[in-house]
C-alpha cells in the first residue's frame, strides 16, 4: 500500500482554491481537500515583508501522486511560487486510510 501524505498550499482567493481542489479531486490527485477560512500570511518576497489574506488547503493524497500533484499545482496555481508543502501521515483510522488510498490514482 502506497504511502498517505498532507499535501498543504494556500491561495489567493476562496474560487480558485474552490476549483483546484475540486479539479484534484476529479483527477483522482488527491482523495479530499479542506480549504480554511482566510488567515493572515506574513511572509518575506522580494527584500520586503508582505501581509495577505490566504485561504490553507490541506489536500489528502499519496506519495504515489505527490509528483503529478505538485506539477499540477505549480501549472494552475495564479502565485509564481506557490507554497507546496508534503508531510506523511505516519497514524490514522485504517478505514480512512484505506478510504484515502483508494481514492486516489495508484
Amino acid at each position: 500500500m502506497c504511502s498517505a501524505i498532507l499535501v498543504f498550499t494556500t491561495f489567493p482567493d476562496i474560487d480558485t482554491a474552490k476549483r483546484l481542489a475540486e479539479e484534484l479531486v476529479q483527477a483522482k490527485l488527491a482523495a479530499c481537500v479542506n480549504i480554511t477560512p482566510a488567515g493572515q500570511s506574513i511572509y518575506m518576497w522580494e527584500g520586503k515583508i508582505c501581509k495577505e489574506s490566504e485561504h490553507l488547503a490541506v489536500i489528502k493524497t499519496t506519495d504515489n501522486c505527490y509528483k503529478e500533484l505538485e506539477l499540477f499545482i505549480q501549472a494552475q496555481h495564479p502565485y509564481e511560487l506557490p507554497e507546496i508543502i508534503a508531510t506523511p501521515i505516519s497514524n490514522g483510522s485504517k478505514n480512512y486510510l484505506t478510504w484515502l488510498t483508494t481514492n486516489t490514482k495508484t
